[in-house]
């Protein structure tokens, strides 16, 4: 009908006021908006009075001030609280102290009356309280009707307590509660289909859903009150479930749907997980089939749900539940048919089998798919320790390098750790789980990542053979080794991580002896340079080959019997390779790793060589030659500074090997190696600074000198040092260069300045103690009297600086 407006109830206890009531508060609404209207109108009829009466006459005395319009109405500020939130919690709080006061009565007062007098008051009480919603709802207060109802269930309850306490003491706790709460869950589903059935009311959100909560306990304490046992109990609440799941799937009641799915939800679950334990602490094929009749039934209540699920989301949750309960139940009854190693692959096996079995609706086969997920997920964790212990229970060979080969490949691996128990089918579980990643995805998105990982578990398998079966400890070099070369050969990412996980693992696996340390090292050496000359992921498999070079160098030099130190010089031969490698290759990825691993090796000789001064300076020198040749290429100028840097270190290691303590020995060479590089600089770009291209070189010999000089007694190095600074000075001033000027200048004042301290000294001891402040006193009242051409000498000397290069 046109103008209808639906009246929609809101949830909660919002209270919607009646028909005449709303038009009240429609009609006091619309008279405001007419008085706001007429005095709109007013003002308005004088604006244009006003402006009509300027026009006829322009110019007139100033016209009276008349009356404007009333200011503005400022707005109240808005209510911090609705006006049904209110009265919600208003009738919340009252219902809450009724019952408090009931249970107060019911506890502390009931003593006090005889049993005819309880039961009239207990019972009168109730009876109006439940009685109460019926008139409150026809005069459509929802609202209270909800509260008083709340309070009637509440005394519902202690009336079954005073019931117990004062009719039937003696009777059985467990028996009295299961009746009490089978009495109650129908006396309320009872009272709310009666409230809902009376003409003209609509229905109570409260009394069916409490009616569904009181109905979780009913079959559980009566299965406690038979005497049953956990299985008993366990299939109490299943059947709680199943009943929580057929009122969720056909209740229309918002509120009991909700209620209904959350007490399935929880009764399921808790059901389900009770019986995986009994099926798990099973000792025998008895007990095990009794768990797997109650997982059994767990999955056809959640196929049963399945089928009848308005939504696909929840059809293929349960749908995957139900499958899991399967899965449990029948890999619990084979696993104690069978040995403890086959335990896993049991229930692998079944979860696998979920694939093949999955016909039917999209919704259950999606939900038997990720069951089957699930499993296999289940079965790779279980199978992760003993590949960690595989691929890195090897590091600790570190601390015991060529202290004999262990008996077997387990032995080798788990030296400082612990194998898992069981383990000696986990290649057959990675291998299986791989098998089905590889085949089962068939979807091309998923494709790539599936055939990903499946690698990556066969190689996981692979790895971990050897220590599952204790294989002996050449055949778990072997096969190691062998994994290696066969993830090499495919150039793909994560074939060639793989492999350098393999290899790593390789590696530290020989070092329980030194043959099989040379011989691993040197294969690695070899395999991995000819996967770079192939181009299989050449950065990564150059810089591994030059690494492992590396290591069978030292592992070289210390089977000879060599020192660190001689070991150092054979450790070079690494980046020099690296060098020549470099220049040969077109892919700067591949460049710049061989580079890199060339300059870790050459810190490695330099590491070795520390504790000989004479070896060291030589190797210092020899990685300075080949930084040099390094910079002879074009894109490494930058290798020239590494160069100077390293022949600089080489010359002062030498020095202090010498015992050479005179600072210019070691600052010169610098100066003149940073100098030289300054004139080329300038050569190339006339427009460099001199602080740029000169300060670092002369800064690096001047200040050094200058502060030994400070304190020489001797006179021959501030000689020395004056006569170097005024001649630097000199030089320039000829040439405008700033940073000559200013660094001479500066070191010949202070240098001047340490040669006259003495006397300085001494005419400061014979003064008086008035003189100095005598004399800076004066000197103040110069340079104030002067000031202004102070100030104009220092702006001259600035603009000559800044003229300067």
């Amino acid at each position: 009908m046109p103008g209808h407006v639906t009246r929609a109830t809101l949830p909660g206890m919002t209270h919607i006021p009646p028909p005449a009531d709303e038009l009240r508060l429609l009609d006091a609404e619309l008279w405001q908006l007419d008085a706001r209207r007429a005095q709109l109108l007013t003002r308005r009829a004088w604006l244009v009075a006003a402006l009509q009466h300027a026009a006829a006459h322009p110019v007139q005395p100033a016209a009276p001030v008349l009356p404007g319009p009333p200011a503005p109405r400022v707005p109240a500020a808005p209510p911090e609280a609705t006006a049904p939130g209110v009265q919600n919690v208003l009738l919340l709080l009252g219902g809450i102290l009724l019952t408090v006061a009931a249970m107060v009565f019911t506890l502390v007062s009931w003593g006090h009356l005889g049993i005819v007098g309880r039961s009239a008051v207990l019972g009168a009480v109730t009876s109006a309280v439940l009685a109460a919603p019926v008139p409150l709802l026809r005069r459509r207060l929802r609202s209270t009707a909800e509260a008083v109802a709340g309070l009637g269930l509440a005394l519902t309850l202690l009336d079954a307590y005073a019931l117990h306490e004062a009719a039937f003491p003696a009777a059985d706790g467990t028996t009295y509660a299961a009746l009490a709460f089978t009495a109650l869950a129908a006396l309320w589903a009872v009272y709310g289909t009666a409230l809902a059935g009376l003409p003209g009311s609509a229905a109570l959100r409260l009394p069916r859903p409490a009616a569904v909560t009181a109905a979780q306990l009913v079959l559980p304490l009566w299965s406690v009150a038979a005497g049953g046992g956990p299985r008993t109990i366990t299939v109490a609440v299943l059947l709680t479930a199943a009943f929580d799941a057929t009122v969720a799937l056909r209740a229309s009641e918002r509120a009991v749907r909700v209620v209904a799915v959350v007490c399935a939800a929880g009764t399921g679950g808790w059901a389900v997980l009770t019986a995986g334990l009994l099926s798990v602490d099973a000792s025998g094929p008895g007990d095990a089939a009794r768990a797997a009749a109650l997982l059994a039934l767990a999955a056809v209540i959640a196929l049963a749900v399945t089928r009848f699920a308005p939504g696909t989301g929840l059809a293929t949750g349960t749908a995957a539940a139900g499958a899991l309960c399967a899965v449990v139940g029948l890999g619990g009854v084979l696993r104690v048919s069978l040995p403890g190693d086959w335990a896993v692959p049991a229930y692998l096996a079944c979860g696998i089998a979920l694939l093949a079995g999955s016909r039917g609706p999209e919704a259950v086969r999606r939900g038997f798919f990720r069951a089957s997920g699930a499993v296999q997920a289940g079965a790779v964790l279980w199978s992760v320790p003993a590949v960690g212990v595989a691929l890195l229970g090897p590091v600790s060979w570190l601390g015991r390098v060529w202290s004999g080969a262990p008996a077997d490949a387990r032995a080798a691996a788990a030296t400082d750790a612990f194998w898992p128990p069981y383990a000696v089918t986990v290649p057959l579980v990675l291998l299986a789980v791989a098998a089905v990643t590889a085949t089962a995805v068939r979807d091309e998105e998923w494709r790539a990542q599936a055939r990903t990982a499946a690698s990556a578990l066969t190689w996981a398998a692979v790895l971990v053979t050897p220590a599952a079966l204790q294989l002996p400890y050449v055949v778990g070099l072997s096969v190691q080794g062998a994994l290696t070369v066969a993830l090499l050969a495919p150039a793909s990412r994560t074939a060639t991580a793989l492999a350098l996980g393999s290899s790593l693992g390789l590696t530290f696996l020989s070092l329980a002896a030194e043959p099989a340390t040379l011989a691993v090292l040197g294969s690695l050496t070899v395999v991995c340079a000819a996967a770079a000359w192939r181009g299989r992921s050449a950065p990564v498999t150059a810089a591994a080959s030059l690494g492992y070079a590396t290591a069978l160098a030292c592992a070289a030099g210390a089977a000879a019997g060599w020192r660190p130190e001689h070991i150092a010089l054979l450790v070079l031969v690494v980046p020099a390779v690296a060098a020549l490698v470099a220049a040969r290759t077109g892919d700067a990825a591949t460049t710049l790793a061989v580079e890199a691993t060339g300059a870790v090796a050459g810190l490695v000789a330099i590491g070795l060589a520390v504790s000989d001064l004479p070896l060291l300076a030589l190797v210092l020198s020899l990685c300075a030659v080949i930084a040099a040749g390094t910079a002879v290429r074009p894109d490494r100028r930058v290798a020239a500074h590494v160069a100077a840097v390293l022949f600089v270190l080489a010359s002062w290691v030498r020095l202090a090997d010498w015992r050479v303590d005179t600072p210019e020995a070691y600052t010169l060479p610098v100066t003149v190696l940073a100098l030289l590089a300054g004139v080329l600089r300038r050569r190339t770009d006339p427009r460099t600074s001199s602080w740029t291209a000169y300060g670092p070189g002369l800064a690096a010999t001047l200040l050094p000198s200058l502060a030994v000089a400070w304190y020489d007694p001797e006179w021959i190095r501030p000689l020395l040092l004056g006569a170097a600074a005024l001649a630097l000075t000199l030089s320039g001033a000829r040439r405008r260069l700033r940073a000559p000027l200013v660094l001479g200048g500066a070191v010949l004042t202070l240098d001047a300045l340490r040669q006259l301290a003495p006397y300085l000294a001494q005419v400061g001891d014979a003064l008086p103690r008035w003189v100095p402040p005598a004399l800076a006193g004066l000197l103040l009242l110069a340079l104030g009297a002067t000031y202004e051409q102070r100030l104009r000498d220092v702006r001259r000397v600035r603009e000559v600086l800044d003229r300067m290069h």
